[in-house]
């Protein structure tokens, strides 16, 4: 079931005591990246102690008019207010804080951004699933302890995944081991007494749900910001590297795109459709600048075509971090991101723009056409690098007049200066970048060789005023593509198969309880006969049999023959254990199957119309209009996540927190409380 636990990578022979953990997991490794984990998981929980002392403090000012203690409370709710800023402050920083997550061995590549994992609360699976297999399977549920410990050793160990396929591996067990569990113990009818509390990637905003999907689309996140760790963890300077790099940034934005066509409404914000669009574009994004690495890593050839290829290669990293950078400014987007990341595609989308009117330039100024140069194949590679050409000229006259050669790779040249002092300057203007100095480096070193360059081929009496070179054509031969891993859809054993077939023995089917029945043969003739794979049902029953008059029914299920299981045996297999019972006969178990539509309806909930109650808090905002009830807006909603379904109806929010102490168990009767945020950027 385990590996031994080995802290911070020791050897040892030894299991360490009260602790082990399962492959691709290590709770005890101290990295940089585990480290930011921790401190991810204490400011949650900041979090959370504030938002429930703003909203205490929010219905006292409700329930008061006492003006001196009004006075009291709205100054103590803008303290709150304040201590929330600042702790989202420190959780932006923490989204900020990439140089963890970059290959410890590398010293001249360009960062890259890696997604931080979704934090969350422990939860006991044990009595809610106990009771339920007692209750609805007619089973002991204490014989299905260890079968319950394995999930929950499964779920904690999935909390600290290593940076490795094997951590990937982990993560896509227990998702896998989540669809067997859905409709073993899950039903749309009624609710189990299970909650899972997520926080959100970006806010720390938890948000708590009995809805397993929840638990499904968060596993699902956590798989795709564990692959863009594995991406900017691998080694940029060898091609293997960049393979692997490669590789696991398209396998992220394959899973983030698996996770916003499957899960729609999410309650947190991190999985929003509009945030989810913006995470796959930026996952595309680096996957296109590790090809473009990929392309220069063995050097460029300063030829004619060489370079053209290469500019038109930058231009299309350039494009799509243009892309990347103008879905983070929209809103609601812009207020949840990390100023750094937006910055940080600004400042790429500049740094490859430049890169291409470099190489545009050095293409123009360095190779002139000579007699024995392939004049329509230059002309046609400099047709298409251009949407419209300098100036009206022809390509061919610009390949054969060296002065308007020179002017327009001039011009190129003052375009990529000016890109590269745009980079430097907005590198200057975030905190968090300041502290990259590779990545300043690189701009200055960008800089200093345009500069160079331009001096180079400038003459001291030349006053002609310069010409604005045109965009460059970005193409490339390789593009970024999506790529759903098949570790989404990895197999495992289904912990909970001893309950029977998944197909008939699931949670939103009805049976009697068991029914014992003694079978005695006439003349080696049982009075039904078998049909069905496993579990079989009894069909062609002689009503006048022993067995039809103890009780035994056309359609029953077949579950035991004396003291052996056969929900998993076919027809052929029970045959033989019927056929061997002696002259006293054989007992044997049978269950029937009821009407599901006589099963009782869950009690009315917080929410409209029945259904699950969701707890969020999902707006740290303290607007002046919420104070006054009469202006507050409640949309009915249903369930927020729905596997496999399209909701179409629109989400609106509701008005209540968990209701529970954060480290108390969850049946735990605590008061609810109204919240004053308006969540309309809910999905």
């Amino acid at each position: 079931m385990t590996d031994t636990l080995i802290p911070n990578e020791c050897k040892t022979s030894d299991p360490v005591e009260n602790g082990y953990f399962k492959k691709g997991c290590n709770p005890f490794a101290q990295t940089g990246r585990s480290k930011l984990q921790n401190k991810r998981a204490h400011i949650n929980q900041q979090i959370i102690k504030q938002m429930r002392m703003r909203a205490g403090a929010e219905n006292l000012l409700k329930a008061t008019s006492n003006n001196k203690v009004r006075e009291q409370v709205v100054l103590e709710l803008s303290y709150v207010n304040s201590d929330l800023q600042l702790l989202m402050e420190q959780l932006e920083g923490l989204n900020s804080s990439v140089d963890v997550y970059q290959n410890v061995q590398e010293m001249s590549s360009i960062p890259l951004i890696p997604l931080g994992l979704k934090e969350t609360k422990d939860v006991d699976f044990s009595v809610a699933l106990k009771d339920l297999i007692l209750e609805h399977y007619s089973e002991d549920g204490s014989n299905f302890q260890a079968e319950i410990d394995d999930l929950m050793d499964l779920r904690q160990a999935c909390r600290t995944p290593s940076r490795n396929p094997s951590g990937v591996d982990l993560l896509a067990s227990y998702f896998s081991q989540l669809s067997f569990l859905e409709p073993r113990f899950f039903s749309p009818t009624r609710q189990i007494a299970i909650f899972f509390t997520w926080y959100d990637s970006f806010t720390g905003v938890p948000v708590c749900q009995q809805n397993i999907s929840l638990e499904k689309a968060s596993m699902l996140f956590n798989m795709a910001a564990l692959y863009s760790q594995i991406g900017t963890r691998a080694d940029r300077q060898t091609q293997a590297g960049l393979e692997d790099a490669i590789a696991a940034f398209q396998k992220s934005a394959g899973v983030l795109h698996y996770l916003k066509e499957t899960f729609t409404h999410t309650p947190s914000y991190d999985m929003s459709p509009a945030m989810l669009s913006m995470l796959i574009r930026l996952m595309l994004a680096q996957a296109q600048e590790c090809m473009f690495e990929q392309i220069t890593l063995p050097g460029i050839r300063n030829e004619f075509f060489s370079l053209l290829k290469i500019a038109q290669e930058a231009a299309k990293v350039g494009e799509t971090y243009s892309e990347v950078h103008q879905s983070m400014i929209q809103t609601p987007i812009k207020n949840n991101v990390p100023f750094f990341w937006t910055t940080i595609s600004e400042l790429k989308t500049n740094h490859y723009n430049s890169l291409a009117h470099y190489f545009v330039s050095t293409a123009l100024l360095d190779h002139q056409l000579a007699p024995s140069d392939d004049e329509d194949k230059q002309e046609k590679a400099l047709s298409q690098l251009y949407d419209t050409m300098p100036e009206g000229r022809s390509p061919l006259d610009i390949l054969k007049d060296k002065e308007e050669r020179r002017r327009i790779g001039k011009a190129h040249l003052q375009r990529s200066i000016m890109g590269h002092e745009e980079a430097i300057r907005i590198h200057s203007r975030c905190r968090h970048l300041q502290k990259l100095d590779i990545l300043s480096e690189i701009l200055q070193a960008g800089l200093k060789r345009s500069l160079t360059k331009f001096e180079q081929n400038d003459k001291e009496d030349e006053f002609t005023d310069y010409m604005l070179a045109p965009d460059i054509i970005s193409k490339t031969e390789k593009k970024a593509e999506m790529e759903i891993p098949a570790a989404t859809k990895v197999k495992v054993k289904d912990l909970f198969q001893q309950l029977g077939p998944l197909s008939v023995f699931s949670a939103k089917q009805r049976w009697s309880a068991p029914r014992t029945i003694r079978l005695r043969l006439q003349d080696r003739d049982l009075g039904f006969t078998l049909k069905g794979d496993a579990p079989v049902q009894i069909q062609s029953l002689d009503p006048l049999c022993p067995a039809a008059a103890e009780g035994l029914k056309e359609g029953d299920y077949l579950v035991a023959v004396g003291d052996t299981e056969c929900k998993w045996l076919g027809v052929s297999d029970v045959m033989k254990l019927l056929k061997g019972a002696d002259e006293e006969g054989v007992n044997i178990r049978v269950v029937s199957m009821l009407d599901s539509s006589s099963q009782p309806m869950p009690t009315k909930s917080a929410t409209y119309g029945g259904l699950p109650k969701t707890y969020s808090m999902i707006c740290l905002a303290h607007d002046e209009d919420d104070k006054n009830p009469k202006s507050r807006k409640v949309a009915k909603k249903p369930s927020f996540l729905s596997w496999g379904l399209k909701n179409k109806q629109k989400s609106g929010s509701t008005l209540s927190l968990p209701n529970a102490d954060y480290n108390g168990p969850w049946n735990r009767p605590c008061p609810t409380y109204p919240s004053s945020c308006n969540e309309s950027a809910l999905y």
